[in-house]
């Protein structure tokens, strides 16, 4: 297979976080568009860098592309799409009911399930629009897997439950207004599904971690009935240099993991992408990529200067002057957040601390880490959707079992709502937060996109509790004054030493900021400027990481290294190595 192959009217990249899916979806649009053929390229991720990639300022309208003819480009933003939507809903009611009603109506739709059906709403209206602008293409950049899963299922769980809840009302608002986006929704359902019309291209590293992510993808997605499947493995090692250890350690480990991939990946057609020596950004790299040609970076002939930055173990050590504390493990999908959130749990076991490891991240799985090991000493657990949903509903069906049927009937047919999951979730996220005013509580929280959407709710959550503080008795303390408050809570991100990571993290870090979290430190995780090579390839990229892990330094508090392993670090004496050496030892 090759990029100019993809030829689908609607092309979908998706994949877990990190592995260069907006990279390689920017170099197809480059290439089919340098082939001829008119292309729109969208991104539905929260977390996107399509500007940042193609030099471009990008927007909710197509905007061509000055370097490329025939290339457009937009971004739907997930904020700007919410608020489009509450107008849209909002204003014929204003005048026509009583403000009271509106006002609740606004408040309604003031979740973060709102701004993701907004999103999910623009692009549905870009699937089934008219094809007046002629795009030949339209490819969509979507956001790491789980999120773009739930993108792609939306359309059958939102008619759905039009059909279970005719008349009534929702945090999207009237459900009304959903019935008349239902042909448009249908309509969607039917595209995904059609294989002369869709096409999924699922991107993967070639290592486990990512590949069990892209094999959980396409076992969901042929579950939805898209069945239109191919695999690129991004960033392969093929030609090491010989004898030098850290080249043929990953290219030896890259090898394994392509070779281990799950059965339903194998059975893909199948495209490697090789790694490259520089930054993958702009025009001219886009198109070097697509045709298979060197980068025209030049190659170090000598290796740089390790960065004197400390390792993990000393980020450990200065957690553990305290006894308790909420520890936040965030960062974009693929940094080897669960990796570091673990390592810290167990430094942190190892110093004597009562220690508690969790994740909101609906794809974590501890085994994938921790192996088949006890972590003696930790007590390990994570957030399950499907259980909270269970505890929640019936938490607020007890309470409303002695309400008048018909008001009992709407609770019941409010429950059945997709919004229930986050509110379950939160609910189980806040209650980890309190449990770290008495132990250490590492989260390993899930990615960059969600988390965000996770500490708006928070905020959001605030924001109701001090409207009816002045009702209740004694002091307040809410899960976003947690957050806000250095003592009960530490903020680790997690970054990889790449220009696309740090810039997310740097985003990520100033969202926080806005809501009156200030990160704690950044990781900088899996470091070749740590480690000695020879091979031309290795040593251009750890040049280049001499300038990001510059930037980290630069607007980080303080700031930590995690040097790359020949073996992903996992079961718990590899990841307690981490936390128990410093970088070079």
């Amino acid at each position: 297979m090759s990029i100019s192959r993809l030829d689908s009217p609607y092309l979908f990249f998706t994949g877990k976080g990190g592995v260069g899916k907006t990279t390689i979806a920017c170099a197809t649009a480059v290439d089919l568009a340098d082939a001829g053929r008119r292309i729109l390229l969208v991104s539905t991720d929260p977390a996107s860098n399509l500007g940042d990639i193609l030099n471009v300022s990008a927007g909710e309208e197509p905007t061509e592309v000055p370097e490329v003819a025939n290339l457009w480009v937009a971004n739907v933003d997930p904020e700007e799409a919410a608020a489009s939507y509450r107008r849209r809903v909002v204003e014929p009611y204003r005048g026509a009911v009583p403000d009271e009603e509106v006002r609740a109506l606004e408040e309604q739709l003031s979740g973060q399930c709102t701004v993701e059906v907004a999103a999910f709403d623009e692009f549905t209206r870009l699937m089934v629009r008219p094809q007046e602008p002629g795009f030949d293409t339209v490819i969509f950049d979507t956001a790491p897997t789980g999120h773009a899963l739930r993108l792609l299922s939306l359309p059958g769980a939102w008619s759905s439950y039009l059909e279970d809840a005719p008349g009534g009302g929702s945090c999207l608002g009237p459900l009304s207004g959903l019935e008349a986006q239902r042909e448009q929704y249908l309509k969607a359902v039917t595209t995904l599904a059609d294989a002369e019309q869709t096409l999924v291209i699922l991107v993967s590293r070639p290592d486990a971690g990512p590949l069990r992510e892209a094999g959980r993808a396409a076992d969901e997605l042929l579950a939805l009935g898209i069945r239109n499947l191919r695999l690129i493995v991004n960033g392969v090692l093929a030609d090491p240099l010989a004898g030098d250890a850290l080249a043929e350690a990953l290219a030896r480990r890259q090898r394994e993991a392509v070779a281990s991939m799950p059965k339903v990946l194998a059975g893909l057609e199948r495209t490697s992408v090789p790694l490259r020596a520089g930054d993958l950004v702009g025009v001219e790299a886009l198109r070097a990529l697509a045709e298979g040609r060197a980068p025209t970076s030049t190659l170090r002939s000598e290796p740089p200067s390790p960065p004197a930055l400390p390792g993990l173990d000393a980020l450990v050590d200065e957690l553990a002057r305290s006894d308790h504390a909420a520890i936040l493990v965030m960062g974009k999908g693929g940094v080897g957040k669960t990796t570091v959130a673990a390592a810290i749990a167990l430094g942190l076991s190892r110093r004597g601390r009562v220690v508690e490891l969790t994740t909101t991240d609906p794809a974590g799985r501890w085994e994938d880490v921790l192996g088949s090991e006890d972590p003696s000493g930790v007590v390990v657990s994570s957030i399950d959707p499907a259980a909270e949903v269970a505890s929640y509903v019936a938490d607020h069906l007890a309470a409303a079992r002695k309400l008048h049927p018909e008001r009992l009937a709407l609770i019941e047919e409010g429950l059945r709502s997709p919004c229930t999951e986050e509110l379950a979730v939160f609910r189980a996220f806040a209650r980890a937060l309190g449990r770290g005013r008495s132990r250490f509580v590492v989260l390993d929280t899930a990615p960059t996109g969600h988390t965000l959407l996770l500490l708006d709710t928070t905020g959001a959550y605030h924001r109701d509790v001090m409207r009816t503080a002045a009702r209740a008795p004694g002091r307040i303390i809410t899960p976003l004054m947690w957050l806000q408050d250095p003592e009960s809570t530490r903020v680790v991100i997690v970054t990889l030493p790449e220009s696309t990571p740090v810039q997310e993290a740097e985003r990520l870090q100033t969202d926080l900021r806005r809501a009156g979290i200030e990160p704690f430190g950044w990781v900088v995780n899996a470091s070749m400027l740590v480690g000695a090579t020879r091979d031309p390839v290795l040593q251009a990229r750890a040049a280049l990481e001499s300038r990001h892990i510059a930037r980290v330094e630069e607007i980080a508090a303080r700031a930590w290294i995690v040097p790359w392993t020949a073996a992903t670090p996992r079961g718990v004496q590899e990841l307690l190595a981490l936390s128990e050496s410093t970088p070079g030892d």
